[in-house]
């Protein structure tokens, strides 16, 4: 009901429903057929990382984005394994959780800063999954860092001085080197290869 009322303020966003536990969850989304569906983890019957693999295998065109207390990298990588396109902490300012579901539903991805900077941390420490970033090219490198921090390819173009269709190129390259066909595969091995950067400490 809180969440509700905090985004019944913002004009182009609409609730259609809401649910007491996973199962009703991944019911009302069959029945509803939402943009974007806003789970917890911690939901009683279905955890919502279960909840998001259903919804990822039956209804490909709900987009799911994971709002909840754990700030863990284990939990943030296992939630881009089971599908969802982000990651939002509870404790997170409303703006910050209206930016996310504007960005998930442009197709992009989000997670909250300071799980970004524990996922950094967790590769830092060497337990990253190790994957072999040795085929991709350095421009590559730098637009796979971008695209695993939620930027567009408007954005990734403007930062690094490139048309929009050359990004496309290289994410389309990165995908085929890196046998990954979603922006949340290609974060994840971001992440575990410590290429991800927080942008707080760049703009420090």
């Amino acid at each position: 009901m809180g969440l509700s009322a905090c985004l019944n303020q913002y004009e182009h966003l609409a609730i259609v429903g809401e649910a007491a536990d996973g199962i009703e969850a991944v019911s009302k989304a069959k029945a509803l057929l939402p943009d974007i569906a806003l789970l917890d983890i911690d939901m009683p019957n279905m955890s919502g990382l279960i909840a998001t693999e259903v919804l990822r295998k039956e209804l490909e065109q709900v987009k799911v984005l994971i709002l909840s207390m754990h700030q863990s990298s284990d939990y943030m990588l296992r939630t881009l394994q089971s599908g969802a396109r982000g990651y939002v902490l509870k404790d997170a300012s409303t703006e910050e959780l209206v930016k996310a579901i504007e960005s998930v539903d442009a197709g992009e991805t989000f997670f909250s800063p300071g799980i970004t900077r524990l996922a950094l941390n967790h590769f830092v420490q060497g337990t990253g999954d190790g994957t072999d970033l040795a085929e991709l090219t350095n421009r590559e490198r730098e637009v796979l860092a971008l695209v695993a921090e939620g930027f567009s390819n408007k954005d990734i173009a403007s930062k690094l001085g490139l048309g929009v269709r050359t990004v496309e190129t290289h994410r389309e390259h990165i995908m085929r080197k890196l046998h990954v066909h979603n922006v949340a595969g290609l974060t994840r091995l971001a992440i575990a290869n410590g290429l991800i950067t927080v942008r707080e400490e760049l703009a420090s």
